[in-house]
């Protein structure tokens, strides 16, 4: 199979201001898909967040909510109640990111 063929994208950068590798260090690693994912479907607490991904731990959701919050793909709200409220959700960066989330759904449910 000749990629450059099928492949509708440029040829493989070699310039250090590579797309694809920009875009896996903001998205990248074993939680930040996943939460993407799950707050694709709407505004989620922490501890929902939690529930939702029982294998994660507390440190590391915290770390990557904000991660994804420092990177704009994710608004964190905090209510002044008692107890303190916080939701997160995407924003509008944020939501730009649903049709790379739909494709690895899509690959997952094909191949794995």
């Amino acid at each position: 199979m000749n990629t450059e063929e099928t492949l509708p994208i440029d040829p493989p950068c070699t310039s250090t201001k590579c797309a694809v590798e920009a875009t896996l260090n903001i998205i990248g690693g074993k939680w930040k898909g996943v939460i993407l994912y799950r707050l694709l479907y709407g505004k989620k607490r922490f501890n929902e967040l939690r529930r939702d991904m029982p294998n994660i731990t507390h440190r590391m959701l915290t770390l990557q909510l904000r991660e994804l919050e420092s990177d704009g793909l994710v608004k964190r709200t905090v209510y002044a109640e008692v107890p303190p409220k916080v939701e997160y959700e995407l924003t509008e960066l944020g939501l730009t990111i649903k049709p790379i989330i739909k494709e690895l759904y899509n690959w997952g449910k094909t191949y794995l």
